[in-house]
């Protein structure tokens, strides 16, 4: 596509009032409301006993939030042929941040995790946005070189090379639970993009085995695994965050001890509204309302599935696999976290998708929801031109 064809293609798109997806936006209004309750309702003690305000937590989440919703507005402006056009500078820029939060004096160390930029007041991890590049780069990889992704190794060895250099300098920082997340994204975004199923289970063979070593050859990392698989053999030491999370799942019940009256987030269950959330939510909904929460993600998974789907039917191929980047991607951390709270995976430090309190996790996702949202709009605007120069033609 030359830059003229792209500027007149662009220019009638605007044009044309956008087009809402009323679901998404309902799911995602759905997902954000239920998780300022339950942060608010998983913060109260801790807010009240170290920062004098038992709403501090809950003023936090709705201010991010609404910059969150702003930035996902500004996303839905910007035309998705920007992001692919651009996807190798901007892939650069992903790697530039994660390798400036390891630089001592500019990364800023929190619980001993080197995963922060201090912008302002503020501290920002960087993984959220950097994965996010990583992957758009990704998408419009397949787009250029299917052809080379489906016959040669190369074809896959040269996006596998910027994805397994973002993922070692996740490790370093440590963010194991962010390197699973985006190798896993990143290898079914190249199987679906035409990588053949040998080499991918080949690629995705080889990083489970560098997984496994770098697990053994850290103490850390191989006291976490082994708390995993025995929590109450140490329940009051290394045991004792998924111990009280199980205890607080299993109170939960069928219908839940009711929402505020959970007994786990009374500083019993550490990280209570940020990475095990979704304990607090099982202890005081129940089963009833984790399956209803299981259900919002299995939604919104589908429906960027499906908005993918539209998309490349529309020929907009970019479009579809960054539409369906974020459906795996969301769906992967969901399961993670959730599994996590379970005691299903081992404890890998990730928030629940638009639920858990964490302000860099909720700006990212909800920047791009509104990046899912343009294409929505893009393939519905490519359709009515397609109808109308279909009537065209038939007058």
């Amino acid at each position: 596509m030359n830059t003229a064809t792209l500027s007149q293609g662009l220019r009638a798109r605007e044009r044309m009032p956008f087009t809402w997806d009323y679901l998404t936006i309902g799911l995602v209004a759905a997902l954000l409301l239920v998780g300022l309750v339950m942060v608010t309702s998983a913060s109260m003690s801790i807010a009240a006993r170290d920062l004098g305000s038992p709403f501090f937590y809950l003023q936090r989440q709705f201010v991010y939030g609404g910059l969150g919703v702003l930035i996902a507005w500004v996303a839905t402006r910007i035309p998705t042929q920007l992001w692919e056009k651009y996807s190798t500078p901007l892939l650069f820029v992903g790697l530039v941040l994660l390798l400036l939060v390891l630089v001592p004096g500019i990364g800023a160390v929190v619980n001993g995790a080197r995963r922060w930029l201090r912008v302002g007041p503020v501290n920002f991890q960087v993984s959220e946005l950097a994965r996010v590049l990583v992957l758009t780069w990704i998408c419009a990889y397949c787009v250029r070189k299917r052809a080379v992704l489906e016959k040669t190794w190369g074809g896959l060895l040269t996006p596998v090379a910027p994805l397994g250099l973002a993922g070692i300098l996740l490790l370093v920082e440590p963010d194991f639970g962010a390197t699973t997340v985006l190798v896993a994204t990143g290898c079914a975004i190249l199987f679906i993009g035409g990588a053949r199923l040998r080499y991918v289970i080949a690629l995705v063979t080889a990083a489970i085995c560098f997984l496994a070593v770098m697990i053994a050859v850290s103490p850390y990392r191989r006291a976490r695994l082994l708390s995993f698989m025995h929590p109450f053999d140490d329940r009051y030491a290394s045991g004792f965050q998924l111990t009280q999370s199980l205890i607080a799942i299993g109170r939960g019940s069928w219908f839940g001890v009711g929402l505020g009256s959970g007994v786990q987030k009374l500083f019993y269950l550490p990280e209570a509204h940020t990475d095990f959330v979704f304990a607090v939510l099982a202890e005081e909904l129940g089963l009833i309302g984790v399956v209803g929460i299981v259900l919002l993600f299995v939604a919104l998974v589908w429906r960027s599935f499906r908005i993918a789907r539209m998309a490349s039917a529309a020929g907009l191929q970019f479009q579809a696999y960054l539409a369906l980047a974020f459906g795996i991607w969301i769906g992967v951390q969901a399961i993670v976290n959730i599994g996590v709270n379970m005691g299903l995976l081992p404890t890998k430090g990730l928030t629940l998708p638009l639920l858990s309190y964490g302000r860099s996790s909720l700006l990212v996702t909800l920047a791009w929801i509104g990046v899912l949202l343009r294409i929505y709009h893009e393939l519905k605007c490519t359709s009515r031109s397609a109808v109308i120069r279909g009537s065209g033609s038939a007058g």
